[in-house]
């Protein structure tokens, strides 16, 4: 496959100042560009002013209206005094843009670092602004934007890494080790009945979350999507159960001084690390045809790849019949 064979090489630094540029800015020629793959993102110099980080959408992936509904969502927590980095709009109110083929946005630059998951008194801060955003979030739903669920994330990613993706040698442990997962995960799920949607941000690692002046400041809602609270949650628990329990303790202190929690949702954490886990191969091999896509996972698709990630599955195939995590 050719480099160029991709959309995205079209954004070379010209195009991407005179994108910027269209929405009445002037730049400087300052251009960088930010560590990205689904979408692209740039750091852009501002003459006589800060930097703004544009964000150039994937061809196909999302609606205007699913993005609209997303830029909608962040505009109005930080409307709340959230701290979340909300899409720049124009005087009409727009924050969606077209140039040329590109739909793009525009961002404020925010400065930080990851936050330490492993400091109680950083949960405890995480906690209380999860619980105000997803008090907003629940307000209402997205119309447009779909529900995490086992068939998308789930079903979906098996079935495309079984047809197009696996090594001969491990399509058959492949094929029941998944069939007896995905059996699992939706019993699980089944088990814990009807739980409350919500539009919550949908991939809150540590990543998304950049600390500074001892606050969070939450960016990249481009996964938002209806979705149990527990999935804002459960991506800054780490290390063994002990630990797990130690830090959920602090988040949900933290959470229910502004909203209340159902802890019938710890059932979920687990169903939620397995679909993510299925549905992160299964992205990673809907973009293989992106030439960024193997340069920045090289080890992605060999025989050494799929041995580790059938055996990280049958770990969390394990892990599903555990019991759930309890408050302390």
């Amino acid at each position: 496959m050719h480099e160029n064979s991709h959309p995205f090489h079209r954004l070379t630094p010209d195009f991407i100042m005179d994108a910027v540029e269209s929405q009445g800015f002037r730049c400087d020629c300052r251009n960088l560009a930010l560590n990205s793959y689904e979408n692209r993102v740039y750091q852009v110099g501002i003459e006589d002013g800060k930097p703004l980080i544009a964000k150039f959408y994937r061809p196909g992936r999302w609606s205007d209206q699913q993005i609209v509904e997303e830029h909608d969502l962040s505009t109005e927590l930080a409307g709340h005094e959230l701290p979340v980095v909300a899409p720049w709009r124009n005087p009409a109110g727009e924050s969606l843009f077209q140039y040329h083929t590109f739909r793009f946005a525009l961002y404020p630059q925010q400065g930080g670092h990851a936050p330490e998951f492993d400091n109680l008194d950083n949960l405890l801060i995480l906690g209380r602004m999860l619980g105000r955003m997803h008090r907003i979030g629940a307000l209402r739903p997205f119309e447009q934007r779909p529900v995490l669920d086992s068939a998308a994330f789930g079903h979906q990613s098996v079935a495309l890494i079984r047809e197009r993706f696996i090594p001969s040698e491990y399509r058959e442990s492949y094929g029941v080790l998944t069939e007896q997962l995905l059996a699992k995960i939706d019993a699980r799920i089944a088990d814990c009945g009807p739980v409350r949607l919500i539009r919550a941000h949908g991939d809150c690692h540590s990543g998304n979350i950049l600390w500074r002046d001892n606050a969070p400041h939450f960016v990249d809602f481009d996964d938002s999507r209806m979705a149990p609270a527990v999935q804002d949650i459960w991506m800054m628990l780490s290390g063994d159960r002990q630990r797990k329990s130690l830090q959920l303790d602090a988040l949900l202190e933290g959470y229910h001084e502004f909203n209340t929690f159902d802890p019938l949702e710890l059932r979920l954490i687990e169903p939620l690390r397995s679909l993510r886990m299925l549905h992160y191969s299964a992205w990673l091999a809907r973009r293989w045809d992106d030439p960024a896509f193997p340069i920045a996972f090289p080890w992605f698709n060999t025989v050494h790849y799929w041995g580790e990630h059938i055996l990280e599955l049958r770990e969390q195939l394990a892990a599903l019949d555990e019991p759930p995590l309890e408050l302390f």
